[in-house]
């Protein structure tokens, strides 16, 4: 029996790219459930991310238009990362196993059969992980590979080249609801689940129309989120810059005391200007980056919802369907 496939589309501004991405699905869809790849019962769920264009009206114009497409309306715009597990957590209630992929379909969509045939021999994970970054600038290519490369150093467990192309089986969702974590990193938290996994490569295609919603301040904060959501390396370090400085303070206590006992003590304004301006801004410096980590467990501590649905399109045996969830 073929498995019942859900395709979650995180949404925020995209009405430009909406009408040729559900094109593109539903054709897809329509030749993997020919040749009996998934079910008929397999859907389309664009998930609307508080988008202040018409995103939600064409998402459900869509929905009435063909029953393969669903939607899921946010309250309001609660992030990537957030509208992502709202759109996984609605479909692991129907589907058999679920597929998260950008709306602007850069993403190669071809990789979907391989992705299959992969779940078929028992993969419960299927990263997409592109081939190459010959599409990004070079101050985005650089800047992205220095940020797995930063993850990868500070101990967490993130893919080189994988963003949020996945599969993942039911049983992983199940496993993935348990995570009652506010600050979110998804391409941090699904390698610590478990179970077998695999890799699938694929090609970048320029975006088609609109424009890109990750800024360069975005990556940045989303590179800190990931960092604090996995890794107390920066603490270590700063343990580490500690003891280092407390040695080189020993240095020069014994180097002071050496030239006061010598005769060659003469003033020293520079050396003591340089020196409070370095210990300074290392402080300074520490004590963002624990602050950071303390900011991060004052929203752990509220156990705030991520996100709020309020509403959702579903057709079902002729049967339309909208609901309220807070999670």
């Amino acid at each position: 029996m073929s498995s019942i496939l859900y395709l979650v589309l995180p949404c925020y501004n995209e009405e430009a790219v909406l009408p040729d991405t559900a094109a593109t699905l539903q054709s897809k869809y329509q030749d993997l459930m020919t040749q009996g790849k998934i079910s008929r019962d397999s859907k389309i769920m664009f998930v609307n991310d508080g988008s202040r264009d018409r995103t939600w009206q064409m998402i459900t114009e869509l929905f009435r238009r063909d029953a393969i497409f669903c939607g899921v309306n946010l309250s309001r715009n609660r992030g990537h990362q957030n509208a992502v597990l709202a759109g996984l957590m609605t479909a692991k209630e129907k589907a058999d196993v679920v597929i998260s992929i950008d709306a602007d379909l850069q993403q190669d969509v071809d990789a979907i059969d391989e992705m299959l045939e992969k779940y078929e021999q028992g993969c419960d994970v299927v990263y997409g992980v592109r081939n190459a970054r010959d599409t990004d600038g070079f101050v985005k290519k650089h800047t992205a590979l220095g940020f797995y490369k930063l993850m990868q150093f500070m101990g967490c467990e993130v893919i080189t080249n994988h963003a949020d192309y996945r599969l993942m089986s039911r049983r992983v969702l199940e496993s993935l609801s348990q995570y009652g974590e506010v600050n979110l990193f998804l391409r941090g938290l699904i390698p610590t689940i478990g179970y077998p996994s695999d890799i699938v490569y694929f090609d970048v295609r320029e975006r088609q129309a609109g424009e890109s919603k990750y800024t360069m301040g975005k990556m940045l904060s989303f590179a800190v989120d990931g960092i604090t959501s996995f890794s107390i390396r920066p603490l270590q370090l700063i343990t580490l810059l500690g003891f280092l400085m407390l040695l080189v303070s020993v240095i020069m206590v014994i180097t002071t005391v050496v030239d006061y006992y010598s005769g060659r003590t003469v003033p020293g304004w520079a050396s003591s200007y340089c020196s409070v301006w370095f210990i300074g801004s290392v402080q300074l410096l520490s004590l963002g980056i624990i602050g950071e980590y303390i900011g991060k467990i004052y929203l752990e501590t509220k156990h705030r919802p991520k996100y709020h649905i309020a509403s959702c399109l579903w057709k079902e045996k002729d049967i339309d369907e909208e609901t309220e969830k807070d999670r």
